[in-house]
């Protein structure tokens, strides 16, 4: 899951991200409204946290009321500096999911976050699965084969990453970005590190490895083909009952008997 942190006082966005991120969450920070309004409309984030006080000429109350008109399924938790309930008021008519109030305790902010998630995320994207290894992106919950696999922060984040971007190639540069939010550095070696890690925790002494090396590119999480409709049949996903007509003419065409030939 990936979070907008907008938050005027550095101080506290820091210890904030330092916490989400040790829920499992990559966390942006933006520091004025600007800038929060142009990451939360040109980025698909899973979930905003806005200080309504703002600076740097828009206000944060309209950075909402912007976010909301542009993403109107974006869950968004304000923070209010004001314990008034007419301001708490305003701010869910202008287009927020719920209102914190300063001071507010971190386990709170991340109950809240958690009870966002739950009501506003389909059940397609808060859970993932490939073959037989599933990430519950909510719960922060990562099994396979109904073994569950502790992971750390970056670990999760990786994982995730890889899992939402199944089937592509990602390169190395587009990993740190997404997951460190870091500029790549040519001289790390940071990714494969952690592809390490993920491939004893989640490949090794399971069939088939699902985290493949592409050469000259960087990594990419795949089940080779068959295993998918496996997999999704031993979790008791339906299957597609068979067109008894399409069954017939692959009768015929097997026999090469038809209804008017038959005698």
């Amino acid at each position: 899951m990936r979070i907008l942190l907008a938050e005027g006082e550095v101080a506290l966005a820091a210890f904030l991200r330092k916490g989400l991120e040790a829920e499992h969450y990559a966390v942006d920070i933006s520091a004025d409204g600007p800038e929060t309004a142009f990451l939360a409309q040109q980025f698909g984030y899973d979930l905003m946290v806005l200080d309504l006080n703002l600076n740097g000429g828009v206000r944060g109350s309209d950075v909402l009321r912007s976010a909301r008109a542009a993403k109107p399924a974006l869950p968004i938790l304000a923070l209010c500096g004001s314990t008034r309930a007419e301001d708490r008021a305003r701010a869910l008519d202008l287009g927020a999911d719920d209102v914190l109030t300063r001071p507010f305790s971190f386990c709170e902010l991340a109950a809240r976050l958690r009870a966002l998630l739950r009501r506003g995320a389909q059940p397609a994207e808060s859970v993932l699965s490939v073959a037989d290894l599933s990430l519950d992106r909510i719960e922060h919950v990562v099994e396979r084969a109904g073994r569950n696999i502790p992971l750390t922060a970056k670990e999760f984040a990786l994982l995730e990453y890889l899992m939402r971007n199944r089937g592509r190639a990602l390169s190395r540069a587009m990993i740190v970005e997404h997951v460190w939010n870091l500029s790549f550095d040519t001289s790390t070696n940071i990714v494969d590190v952690y592809i390490n890690y993920l491939r004893r925790k989640v490949d090794d002494g399971f069939d088939p490895p699902l985290i493949q090396t592409v050469r000259g590119v960087g990594y990419r999480l795949e089940a080779p083909s068959g295993v998918e409709g496996a997999a999704a049949a031993r979790r008791g996903a339906p299957t597609i009952p068979a067109d008894p007509r399409r069954l017939a003419s692959i009768h015929i065409a097997a026999t090469g008997v038809s209804r008017g030939t038959r005698r």
